[in-house]
């Protein structure tokens, strides 16, 4: 079945785009992105280019469809150039968007099954990536909508869990269920035993590298001497027992300074997993909050380990590379293929903004590892 109906996942996008006060709709909240005009066309133009062809629809504006078909995912020395008027008007814009979904609509049913579950989930991962691209735009350009802000207190002493050597079930069995094509094909591979934090690191303990002399993370910020976490709609007294978002460099230069590693995709498999099914009522996921909750929020799995659903993603250590059997996507044939390139390492998990039906143990996601914009955490393992 497909996880949710494609008017769901439209209504999570709408509603960040209702966040955005309409003379910002030309900014560029991250240099690595495009322009947020440019996110308001491209969720339409991809389900237009993908279901199109496949239903016999004729192009009507193929300008469009061709201008918001890709994001970007540039280095640091090749930023965006463009211009607020290299892009096209908001209601042409929006005049698009309505044509696209009302021929869409009348035909979604029709599309198969792989087409639908791609076109959801790739609109409900642009709810997450829109959501922290809008956490960087100026809070004035923001309607604050009504949300909790969980409290904090002291970060609690994280102990090191020993999870026993085992097998970890990587990947998914081809006709099981929907999967992106990174996720096939399911392997076994033998884990030996190691240990893992009980807690993700957070910014209790980060502060005290901070001290030490490392930087700051992206999102925290500074005021008269005082550290403060940036969150979506206000700058919050750093909350020591939150978990720390941080960049994979960020991550592995703490590990090591404490003497430890980063737990690889095979480890965190064994250790999220291994115990069983996971149960995610009381995770921090599916758009149920807009920043984290502190990591002893909810109960550790069966292996005793907590988070590691949900709260944000986890860097891991493991490039991200093909499984054995690899194949792209014929329709998509660069989703995944264009960044095996050894400049992307896996995280695991999922954030406060991750939908839930990609919450399965097969998701990978992936990204640079000095990318700092992303609800990324980690935690600390050793052999």
């Amino acid at each position: 079945m497909v996880p949710d109906t494609l008017a769901q996942a439209r209504e999570e996008t709408d509603r960040l785009f209702d966040i955005v006060h309409p003379d910002a709709l030309y900014e560029r909240p991250i240099p690595e992105r495009h322009r947020i005009i440019f996110y308001l066309g491209h969720l339409e133009a991809f389900d237009w280019n993908l279901l199109a062809p496949a239903l016999g629809l004729p192009a009507f504006q193929e300008e469009f469809d061709q201008l918001f078909s890709f994001g970007i995912d540039p280095g640091a020395d090749n930023l965006p150039q463009d211009q607020p008027a290299d892009w096209p008007g908001v209601e042409e814009v929006r005049a698009y968007n309505a044509r696209v979904r009302g021929r869409l609509d009348a035909v979604f049913a029709d599309a198969p099954d792989q087409l639908r579950h791609v076109a959801i989930e790739h609109r409900l991962m642009h709810a997450e990536t829109f959501a922290y691209i809008l956490h960087n735009l100026p809070f004035e350009h923001k309607s604050q909508p009504a949300f909790p802000v969980a409290p904090s207190g002291p970060p609690p002493e994280s102990r090191m869990i020993e999870v026993p050597a085992g097998p970890a079930t990587l990947g998914l069995k081809r006709g099981d269920a929907f999967g992106w094509d990174n996720e096939f094909d399911e392997h076994t591979v033998p884990v030996p035993a190691f240990a893992v934090s009980q807690y993700k690191v957070t910014n209790g303990e980060y502060l005290d590298f901070v001290n030490a002399g490392a930087a700051a993370p992206h999102f925290w910020t500074c005021h008269e001497g005082r550290w403060f976490y940036h969150g979506m709609f206000a700058d919050i007294p750093l909350p020591l027992d939150w978990p720390v978002y941080t960049t994979f460099e960020q991550a592995r230069a703490y590990a090591a300074w404490k003497g430890k590693t980063l737990l690889t995709e095979e480890q965190f498999h064994r250790a999220a997993y291994g115990g069983g099914a996971i149960d995610l009522s009381g995770e921090n996921v599916d758009f149920r909050n807009w920043d984290p909750v502190p990591v002893t929020a909810s109960s550790p799995n069966s292996v005793g380990v907590s988070q590691l659903t949900g709260n944000g993603w986890e860097w891991t250590s493991t490039p991200f590379a093909p499984f054995d059997g690899f194949e792209p996507f014929s329709f998509y044939p660069g989703y995944s293929a264009n960044f095996f390139d050894g400049l992307h390492y896996v995280l695991k998990g999922g954030s406060p903004r991750t939908a839930a039906c990609m919450l399965r143990p097969s998701f990978r996601n992936w990204f640079r590892p000095a990318y700092p914009y992303i609800y990324a955490t980690f935690r600390l393992a050793e052999d």
